[in-house]
């Protein structure tokens, strides 16, 4: 039974989620458009109200179709719905033991006990949607959105990578899309023409990922992201490091994300430990040196705690950036206010450092677009 929601903002978010677990790809975005939309249509007429979602929720054909009838169905059954209360918090207070909690939350989810006794995890704001959520605070009952929101941004980002063309100032191929968004400040006269050219040569990407003990929090959500980004990006290599490097790229490849998260956890009992990142980027350089050129943008995601041969960690670096196109490091440390990157593997790392930004929530993963 679809429980009846306070207010119309809230029941388009729980709309979201009805059409998410019917397999629609939608992101956090895609959810903040929908309500943002309010404000530009008269949503008292039904009609204008739907075809205002079915615009900003639906990505693919298929789910232009499926669309009108999952609509009637949710605002039919919400119809019927018997009032109810929805516990908020409102004080954005994290209490003390909150990392314990999460984690053993986020554990459980993993292991597919979704329906477990609900444990007091972190309270929010009741205006902080699921984008800008951190990774470590996120209550059990948003883990499989979460989840699914961090597949749909894989996709649109992939997207972004594999298109063959490019936007041009010079007279090259028409873009007849931009050409249209152009041109409807002018009521749709083609008073403006956009142009497109061929892209270069496709950009690789090297994704790694710290799972050590300190990134425990944030390891599942990183892989994830990972995981689906890899199943629509074809030139990718994607690697996780702790005390050792080891390619994943052939255990990712898995049909879905839990089996592959079970066979990486049954053969890296060296997960959950130490971390030497030096040793770790050493063996990207002599191993799969291969991999890196002027084409290659590396992303590593650590939050540069560091336990080997600090001037190991700086040589290594050095090499990566000099060989590849661009080095990325997020760290999801860097999202909180009070962040400094004082510790010596970060202080080492730094200097050869093209882009360093923070990967705590689903918004900082989505401004890794502007980078790529």
């Amino acid at each position: 039974m679809i429980s009846r929601q306070t207010s119309l903002s809230k029941n388009i978010v729980q709309f979201c989620r009805f059409l998410r677990n019917r397999g629609f790809l939608l992101s956090a975005e895609e959810e903040a458009t929908a309500l943002q939309s309010l404000q530009f249509i008269n949503y008292s007429e039904r009609n204008i109200f739907k075809q205002a979602l079915k615009a900003v929720l639906c990505r693919s054909l298929k789910e232009l179709r499926e669309f009108d009838k999952l609509f009637n169905e949710y605002w039919k059954e919400l119809e019927k719905a018997i009032d109810s209360k929805v516990k908020t918090e409102t004080k954005p207070i994290i209490t003390q033991g909150t990392e314990d909690a999460s984690f053993k939350a986020l554990k459980s989810w993993l292991n597919g006990n979704q329906n477990i006794e609900k444990e007091e995890t972190a309270s929010y704001s009741i205006g902080e949607n699921l984008s800008q959520k951190d990774f470590s605070a996120v209550p059990v009952d948003d883990l499989d959105d979460l989840m699914k929101s961090i597949k749909a941004l894989s996709k649109r980002l992939s997207a972004q990578l594999n298109r063959r063309y490019t936007h041009s100032d010079k007279v090259h191929l028409p873009d007849l899309r931009r050409t249209l968004r152009k041109n409807m400040r002018h009521g749709g006269e083609l008073f403006e023409i956009a142009f497109k050219k061929t892209k270069p040569k496709r950009t690789k990407l090297i994704l790694l990922c710290d799972v050590s003990k300190s990134m425990d929090l944030y390891v599942a959500f990183l892989l994830q992201f990972m995981f689906a980004f890899q199943r629509v990006f074809g030139k990718i290599e994607t690697f996780a490091f702790s005390t050792s490097l080891e390619n994943i790229t052939r255990l990712l490849g898995q049909h879905d994300f839990p089996t592959a998260l079970g066979l990486l956890g049954s053969r890296n009992n060296n997960w959950s430990g130490g971390t030497k990142i030096g040793e770790s980027l050493n063996d990207l350089v002599q191993k799969h040196a291969r991999l890196l050129n002027k084409r290659t943008i590396v992303v590593i995601f650590s939050d540069g705690w560091d336990t080997g041969d600090i001037p190991f960690l700086e040589r290594s670096m050095e090499t990566i950036q000099r060989r590849s196109k661009k080095v990325i490091w997020l760290n999801p440390l860097a999202g909180y206010a009070s962040y400094s990157p004082d510790v010596a593997g970060m202080q080492a790392a730094l200097p050869f450092v093209d882009v360093f930004a923070p990967v705590h929530n689903l918004e900082s993963l989505r401004k890794l677009g502007r980078w790529l």
